[in-house]
């Protein structure tokens, strides 16, 4: 809270979802871990083929949160909701897992 009141600028509470990214040697490799990634859950997960043909599967969970907590300088939440804010992404972290 100190360094928050402290801030000149706009500062944003920010929690970046989990995210695999798997190298696979065939196609049928990486859709069948797209499928099971999308049936546990992981809804943004995708299949990219590069140039070379480097077949990549990426998990990606959908857990993120992104809050304003001041603007130029002006705390616009409470302490109360911070605390509340680090619960949930906590509570995130923990589904990653």
């Amino acid at each position: 809270m100190t360094a928050l009141e402290k801030a000149t600028g706009d500062v944003v509470f920010k929690f970046e979802p989990f995210v695999l990214h798997v190298l696979c040697r065939e196609l049928q490799d990486a859709q069948l871990l797209h499928s099971v990634a999308v049936d546990s859950g992981f809804r943004n997960s995708g299949i990219t083929v590069g140039k070379g043909g480097k077949i990549t599967m990426a998990v990606r969970s959908t857990h993120c949160l992104e809050v304003p907590l001041s603007h130029k300088g002006r705390l616009m939440v409470s302490e109360e909701y911070i605390g509340f804010l680090v619960h949930v992404a906590n509570q995130k972290m923990e589904e990653n897992i």
